[in-house]
């Protein structure tokens, strides 16, 4: 199958999925969600380890403000639908293999959902996280229930109101990733070794045990999914957006 917004590769057991929206800074959009599910299904029969990589100077940068910006040029209605999104990130968390996200350069707002849905997280040092959202008066409603479980709720939330980025070393203290190095490629060989020996059918039990220890992801799903159903169909976040893309302005700017 040919995808357009990813590059995929198999390596015996182990699926390497890298982000390719270059012309969009990596960002997210329904296409992208789609094919990623697509990947997942590929990889629920043999599949042991799914490596999630983006470009070199970006992992993913979250929600498309360039596509949101479009719609309302063109008069057109922003719908927003979180929940194939949040789906992916529960089949990330949930799915019969081990997911494991390698990151360099960018990663921002749902990037960081991506990182929060993975059971390991591996960066080099030129890793940036951050989450921006609330500078544009959003929240990171559906990263949230993933990230506080990764981070705990204080750490997630002091991410969320400070807005700042935030390198490699922080993300490790922080416990957002669990390792990293200058260059990275060694480091995730080495993981890739020791998981390659994992079966299959341990790692499925495994993660289905977890999943019932932590269930916050589950139970918070509802309320992730209309928190960012409200804020994208409120008129005032939208015009801040847009103006940002139009104008490169914050709201403070104004």
């Amino acid at each position: 199958m040919e995808f357009k917004t990813l590059h995929v590769r198999y390596q015996g057991t182990v699926c390497f999925i890298r982000l390719h929206r270059p012309e969009a800074d990596n960002t997210i959009n329904d296409q992208l969600v789609e094919e990623l599910g697509c990947v997942l299904d590929q990889c629920e029969e043999e599949v042991t380890v799914v490596v999630l990589e983006g470009l070199p100077h970006v992992f993913c940068t979250g929600a498309d403000f360039q596509e949101i910006h479009a719609h309302m040029a063109e008069g057109r209605s922003i719908r927003s639908n979180p929940e194939p999104l949040y789906a992916l990130w529960m089949r990330m968390r949930t799915g019969p293999y081990i997911v494991l996200s390698h990151v360099k350069g960018k990663a921002n707002a749902g990037g960081l959902g991506f990182i929060a849905a993975s059971d390991i997280v591996l960066a080099d040092g030129t890793a940036q996280f951050s989450l921006s959202e609330l500078l544009f008066g959003l929240y990171p409603a559906c990263v949230m229930p993933f990230l506080i479980q990764k981070t705990g709720m204080q750490r997630a939330h002091y991410m969320t109101l400070m807005t700042q980025t935030f390198d490699a070393e922080t993300a490790l203290r922080w416990g957002l990733i669990d390792a990293w190095e200058p260059e990275s490629e060694s480091l995730l060989r080495r993981h890739l070794l020791r998981l390659k020996r994992l079966p299959k059918a341990g790692i499925a039990k495994y993660k289905r045990y977890m999943i019932e220890l932590q269930p916050l992801i589950r139970e918070g799903r509802e309320l992730a999914i209309t928190a960012n159903q409200t804020m994208f169909a409120d008129p005032d976040t939208l015009a801040v957006i847009y103006n940002f893309v139009n104008k490169g302005q914050f709201p403070w700017e104004g």
